[in-house]
């Protein structure tokens, strides 16, 4: 046991020094209690809109994977969702941001978020490159998947993307051409 405590505290130390220097533009971790997140990283997590309907977004991960880690009630570790790479899922105020960990060059370039959405909701395109959640009768925006970033050990940037596919989210992280420093962090982000 002690050693999945000192991994998860390694896969935590890492993000947590590229997010501290970032600053201040980082959404904070914070308890939310409209946020319900599933057992295991297929379960997903279903977040908030601003019209009062949930989605669900489902994590990378295998079909078999097991129990989530709970680091607090506002974080959690979801280890070994793809070769080389855990994901770290934090809770904010408006959502969630989801921290994907590449530790080697043996980790996916691409990383699949499904995306349940409710009744009368759709993602359109951004010109950041972000996705927005869209009530299709009223055309308002009720939630967003913010543009995704990915730097490298040495604070490099790395370039970062996302594309749809059907009801899928996917991110594409240049890790491997960039030839970056590892651990990679990339960070999709959601808020209502």
């Amino acid at each position: 046991m002690r050693h999945a405590r000192d991994g998860a505290s390694a896969v935590i130390d890492a993000a947590s020094q590229v997010l501290t220097i970032r600053g201040r533009s980082e959404p904070p971790e914070a308890r939310n209690p409209d946020v319900a997140w599933g057992p295991r990283a297929v379960d997903g997590v279903w977040v908030p809109t601003r019209n009062g309907q949930r989605l669900q977004i489902g994590l990378p991960g295998p079909a078999d994977d097991h129990a989530v880690t709970a680091v607090r009630p506002s974080l959690r570790l979801f280890p070994g969702v793809a070769t080389d790479t855990d994901l770290i899922a934090q809770t904010t105020t408006t959502g969630i941001r989801l921290i994907t960990v590449a530790h080697g060059p043996g980790a996916p370039a691409e990383f699949r978020f499904a995306v349940g959405l409710g009744e009368g909701l759709s993602l359109d395109a951004t010109p950041s490159g972000g996705y927005d959640v869209v009530h299709d009768r009223y055309g308002a925006t009720v939630g967003r998947f913010h543009a995704p970033w990915a730097c490298d050990a040495l604070y490099r940037p790395i370039p970062a993307a996302y594309d749809l596919d059907d009801s899928a989210l996917v991110m594409t992280v240049g890790h491997r051409e960039a030839d970056a420093l590892y651990p990679v962090i990339a960070d999709p982000f959601y808020a209502r």
